[in-house]
């Protein structure tokens, strides 16, 4: 297992811990997955390097072996025309393009071998990217029943759904008695105010005609007849 693996794999274990105690798992979710994405952005782009590098190595390589394939033929050819001189010069070109083939196809396999291990670890980022995308959708949709419980359940608590047809009449009722007995209340004072008047107004009459009469009686007393 490579160190990429295994340290994937602890991500993992964890986020899976903490899902379940999380206030908001949705939002957890998301961060892994935008982490788990550049990852696997990361992953993709040295993919290319290492496949481009592959095909260079790959290349010289078989560049190489075309080569030695070539001086041994001209090392042949030298022969047949009795040139041994020419043919230990392209013997000896012929092994250093041996030794360089070899050299290049190790690097080809060892780039080949990184390749591929690559392609798994980016195979196994999708998956798992796949797999806590549906486990986000999952949470996503328990936080928004959650949601609508708490909206269905403070619409019957007088919460966000307003008050319930029976409270509102009882308190239109209740004002509509408040501003009644409020019109009574002005009313009866209305009519003992004029109650007061008129036995104020009897009394100060009643008070001139006894202080007329007195007067009345002073005047016959010094001689005065009406």
């Amino acid at each position: 297992m490579s160190i990429a693996k295994r340290i994937r794999d602890i991500t993992v274990a964890t986020l899976n811990e903490r899902l379940e105690k999380a206030e908001d798992p949705v939002r957890m979710i998301d961060q892994f997955l935008w982490s788990t994405r550049e990852e696997i952005i990361g992953a993709e782009k040295l993919h290319q390097q290492y496949a481009a590098h592959s095909n260079h190595l790959r290349a010289q390589w078989l560049q190489a072996e075309a080569q030695k394939e070539r001086r041994e033929q001209q090392a042949m050819t030298a022969l047949k025309a009795g040139e041994e001189s020419l043919a230990r010069i392209a013997l000896h070109e012929k092994a250093s393009c041996e030794e360089r083939s070899a050299q290049y196809r190790e690097l080809y396999e060892q780039s080949k071998g990184n390749t591929l291990e690559l392609e798994e670890q980016l195979r196994e980022l999708r998956s798992e990217y796949q797999t806590v995308y549906d486990k986000r959708e999952y949470y996503a949709a328990r936080m928004e029943s959650i949601r609508l419980q708490q909206r269905l359940n403070n619409r019957y608590h007088g919460g966000a759904g307003g008050p319930h047809p029976g409270s509102m009449f009882r308190q239109m009722e209740d004002r509509i008695h408040d501003m009644e007995q409020e019109a009574k209340s002005l009313r009866d004072v209305r009519r003992m105010g004029r109650e007061l008047g008129e036995q104020v107004g009897s009394t100060v009459k009643s008070a001139v005609e006894r202080e007329l009469e007195e007067l009345k009686r002073k005047l016959q007393k010094e001689g005065w007849s009406s």
